[in-house]
């Protein structure tokens, strides 16, 4: 039986003082599409962040996934690791069409994929969810205009999908489990679906 993954808009909207900007705040699995002025934000681990948009109209989002910990060769589609993030990329590609962006004009900025999480280091799940979404995008032929990937800090991503922008912090002195706590839920969630069932796919 197929099971649908967990990904979903993100709900987390407030307003980001240091910008003067309305934002949304989006935690591991969601995503979200706008056309309208506004920030994106995320902080990521071993997690990946795509930040797609349209470079004519500014439409534009970001999506904010981890691989389920199967192992195995992420460039294989039958791969159960490479069916969810290819959900995860889709998501965010079909949401952005139905929102009025081309094709043809869409390029992404792709940040995380770091070496932070004690156990996942082995797994070298960081560096499978970098060459994940760069062979996606690859295959997808959607241009990779920038991307800060690997390395082994935390980042915090910020996207104003109108202009264009990213601002990238390295999280070097960053105390605390919450990063670690809320991608190690978000990994033991994958892992439960990853051996329920297959990722269904839609367009």
């Amino acid at each position: 039986m197929a099971m649908i993954i967990d990904e979903q808009v993100a709900t987390n909207l407030y307003f980001d003082k240091n910008f003067n900007s309305q934002a949304v705040k989006l935690l591991p699995g969601e995503y979200y599409v706008t056309d309208k002025d506004i920030l994106l934000v995320t902080v990521l681990g071993s997690c990946v962040a795509a930040c797609i948009r349209d470079c004519y109209s500014g439409i534009g989002g970001m999506n904010h996934f981890m691989l389920p910990d199967g192992g195995g060769d992420v460039s294989n589609p039958l791969n159960a690791s490479a069916r969810y993030g290819t959900y995860a990329m889709e998501i965010l590609i079909n949401q952005l069409l139905k929102l009025g962006a081309r094709r043809g004009n869409l390029e992404a900025k792709v940040f995380g994929g770091g070496n932070v999480l004690d156990g996942l280091t082995i797994a070298n799940i960081g560096q499978r969810n970098a060459d994940f979404v760069l062979k996606f995008l690859q295959t997808e032929k959607i241009r990779v205009v920038a991307q800060d990937l690997i390395d082994i800090f935390p980042r915090k991503v910020y996207f104003f999908p109108k202009n264009n922008k990213v601002l990238v912090k390295k999280l070097r002195n960053l105390h605390g489990t919450t990063i670690s706590q809320r991608e190690k839920d978000y990994r033991q969630r994958l892992d439960k679906v990853n051996s329920g069932g297959e990722v269904e796919l839609f367009s």
